[in-house]
């Protein structure tokens, strides 16, 4: 089966990669879990919560990314954080995250395109001969 891969950053998430000296091959491994079905937290409604190892440790002290997800689509990599600043979501916020979702998961490739003209994304280049 072929896929139309689009994965694409959000300015905040691409601040949080750039912070942490993250890897675009790191980020492409979380992707390449998802679409392998290896999914830590599927809130529903597009929504995933991620663990990132960091560079040489585990995956369990080290970061974490909101990711809004559809497989064979559309992947948007929203928001990372580290494990210690922030565990868990709350569910005001899970709530948010899944209309986000809902709207973006929605997007045309024309909207998505004027997002990242306008700087609000970027769009990561997938193989998906790695898959």
């Amino acid at each position: 089966m072929t896929y139309r891969l689009r994965i694409f950053l959000s300015r905040a998430f691409v601040k949080f990669v750039r912070k942490e000296r993250m890897s675009t091959r790191r980020l492409l491994q979380v992707f390449e879990d998802l679409h392998n079905g290896n999914i830590d937290v599927d809130y529903g409604g597009g929504v995933i919560k991620q663990r990132i190892a960091r560079s040489a440790e585990g995956k369990s002290g080290g970061y974490r990314a909101v990711i809004y997800y559809r497989k064979g689509d559309k992947t948007f990599f929203m928001h990372g954080f580290s494990k210690k600043d922030k565990e868990n979501i709350d569910e005001k916020e899970e709530k948010e995250l899944k209309k986000q979702a809902r709207i973006m998961l929605g997007f045309t490739d024309d909207q998505i395109e004027i997002l990242i003209k306008l700087g609000k994304f970027k769009r990561v280049i997938y193989d998906e001969e790695n898959l």
